[in-house]
């Protein structure tokens, strides 16, 4: 009894106080860390315990000097063979419909139940050295994939949010080597992830090239990003700093290098840098990703560098190709 005792003290101490787990930065790392230290309680348990008796066993039974006897034979043991059957059978039972009831409440048997799929997007080749055309251009030329049907991946609203909106949505790409954020709502894209603190934010996943997988380790979030099939991460961040995004499936050469920043701000930081990154992507460029030089007509070339010359657009559009022949 008092071995029980000290084994199930010894087990529940650890199992609470490993420190194998980062910073727990969002509302559902929570519930992952309740169910990763039940585990570890258990293994803690069965550890010392599995242990202790090699251990007893091997010191109580080892030969004795001068002893050169066989010792004696061991027989089926029923009971003990239906114990150590039984025992870790219940366990992972139980751990199971745990690992269940938290997955489901936090939305993961069915991430986008409230979302019509019902047509996909193909990723754009962008091919040759353009840099060409606005994001605007770019999904209205997108070819769609007819409507099917598809196992929702990822984790969703938590069965009491179901109805409601997220507060924010993020379109994350994933592409070798390196993650892209597109804010929908506002036309900002960034390579940084940056959120409001106690806000509901939705990641909506893809990949454009191969399987990627989306880690962030103190969020305890993790998801495939799959080509040609969405992916879904609905979680609240609930500490202001920076945390790591990291891909966690072996995706190319430089898989190591893909990693990201992700930026947890007060809201009015947030506002903030989302209101920088619209006035930093709109201005001069008028939302233009990219031009390809060789299609621009002369005035289009030289416009951005008339207000330095001192030319005006009258003169810009008195240039004529026969002018630069000889």
């Amino acid at each position: 009894m008092l071995v029980g005792i000290g084994v199930t003290v010894i087990s529940l101490w650890y199992g609470q106080n490993h420190g194998l787990l980062p910073v727990a930065a969002s509302d559902e790392a929570s519930q992952i860390d309740g169910l990763f230290n039940t585990m570890m309680t258990i293994s803690t348990g069965l550890f010392i315990l599995v242990q202790g008796i090699i251990i007893v066993a091997a010191i109580k039974y080892r030969r004795r000097k001068g002893d050169n006897t066989d010792g004696p034979a061991w027989h089926d043991n029923l009971p003990l063979e239906i114990l150590w059957t039984a025992l870790p059978a219940v366990i992972i039972l139980g751990i199971g419909v745990y690992s269940f009831e938290i997955y489901n409440s936090m939305g993961g048997l069915d991430p986008m139940g409230a979302h019509d799929h019902g047509t996909m997007k193909m990723q754009a080749k962008m091919r040759g050295s353009a840099i060409a055309a606005t994001l605007s251009d770019m999904e209205q030329k997108t070819p769609q994939i007819p409507s099917r049907k598809l196992v929702a991946l990822g984790v969703g609203a938590s069965p009491e949010n179901e109805e409601k909106a997220p507060d924010l949505v993020v379109n994350v790409t994933g592409l070798q080597y390196a993650w892209i954020f597109n804010y929908p709502e506002s036309g900002v894209n960034s390579g940084e992830l940056h959120m409001p603190v106690n806000r509901d934010i939705q990641l909506n996943i893809s990949a454009s090239d191969v399987l990627h997988a989306f880690w962030m380790p103190e969020f305890r979030l993790k998801q495939d990003a799959i080509p040609g099939r969405p992916s879904e991460l609905r979680f609240t961040a609930n500490k202001v700093g920076e945390y790591r995004i990291v891909c966690a499936e072996l995706c190319g050469a430089y898989h190591g290098a893909m990693k990201g920043l992700a930026v947890v701000h007060p809201p009015e930081e947030f506002d903030t840098w989302l209101q920088e990154q619209q006035v930093a992507s709109t201005q001069n460029l008028e939302q233009a990703v990219a031009v390809n030089p060789g299609e621009l007509s002369d005035g289009e070339f030289l416009a951005p560098y008339t207000s330095e010359l001192g030319i005006n657009s009258e003169n810009l559009k008195q240039l004529h190709p026969t002018h630069h022949h000889k």
